[in-house]
């Protein structure tokens, strides 16, 4: 149970509204900022604006996935109040308020060290990322079905990044019958790809490697599909980037290049916000247990 603690929520999507019910089942005290909009009973939840909130008691300040963007705001779907979390908030918390965020930013970063505050990413933990990629990979296997005028099954699907999420991606659609090859970087990685029977390139190769796919699956957070590569691919080429917002692809080239480019971050939100909020409120409601009992602990 979690029952003494004080969890303001900020903001966030339909994979919010499982973890609220998950705090308030087990008896936690929630108050919800950025959800005026929402019709769903939470009975034994509060709503309110941010700028009536009191924040001198809470234990934990939970935000959505991305949590904020580079100027403090926070997304909020249920409300039209604008949401901003600020240095000035975080200090009004007590020193063992913890902050929940699915990732982070420059803008985050700061404010939690200004504040000396403490921040867990849950999605840089191997449990979220793991559970979080099925929804992806269901997700990703949609987008390609609506996209593309073939199969998957005897496709060209090249995957990039042998991550959490490019590992599941890769699996399953070579479970499908595409004809998958995996781009990495590390040695450790390209002698994965191989164990798993699938045909590895290094990306210095990409180019090469590219230029007879019909589907790129990109899930590197950085510039990797750039011009260049665009440039080799097939007319009909498909890229699903499922890296973090901006992704990593040249968007603007392959757009004037009139290859379909898609950057699809937080499927498992869209397609799976049920299943999602569950991944989320399960492994959180964990941490809040682990964390109260650290404090009873404490003399």
């Amino acid at each position: 149970m979690l029952t003494g603690l004080h969890i303001a929520v900020l903001g966030g999507d339909a994979r919010q509204l499982e973890v609220i019910r998950k705090l308030t089942e087990l008896d936690a005290k929630v108050t919800l900022i950025g959800f005026e909009q929402l019709d769903s009973g939470f009975t034994s939840a509060s709503k309110e604006l941010i700028a009536d909130a009191s924040f001198e008691d809470l234990d934990a300040i939970l935000l959505p996935v991305p949590g904020t963007n580079i100027e403090g705001v926070v997304d909020t779907i249920f409300s039209n109040e604008k949401v901003v979390l600020t240095k000035e908030i975080l200090d009004s918390t007590p020193e063992h308020c913890t902050i929940y965020s699915g990732i982070s930013n420059s803008y985050l970063d700061g404010i939690i060290a200004a504040s000396n505050r403490k921040l867990v990413k849950l999605f840089e933990r191997d449990d979220v990322a793991i559970y979080n990629s099925i929804p992806t990979v269901e997700g990703t296997i949609m987008m390609v079905i609506q996209h593309t005028e073939y199969t998957i099954h005897n496709s060209k699907v090249a995957v990039l990044g042998l991550g959490r999420t490019g590992m599941s991606v890769a699996r399953t659609f070579h479970s499908l019958g595409a004809k998958v090859k995996v781009g990495a970087r590390r040695s450790e990685h390209i002698a994965r790809i191989v164990e798993m029977g699938l045909e590895a390139f290094e990306f210095k190769n990409i180019e090469e490697s590219l230029k007879d796919v019909d589907v790129v699956i990109n899930t590197v957070p950085t510039l990797i599909v750039t011009a260049s590569v665009i440039s080799k691919l097939q007319p009909h080429a498909l890229i699903i980037d499922l890296a973090s917002k901006p992704g990593g692809t040249d968007f603007r080239y392959a757009e004037k290049r009139g290859i379909k480019a898609l950057l699809a971050p937080g499927l498992p939100g869209i397609v799976a916000p049920k299943t999602a909020g569950q991944i989320i409120g399960n492994v959180l409601t964990q941490l809040l247990r682990d964390d109260l009992e650290k404090r009873k602990e404490q003399p």
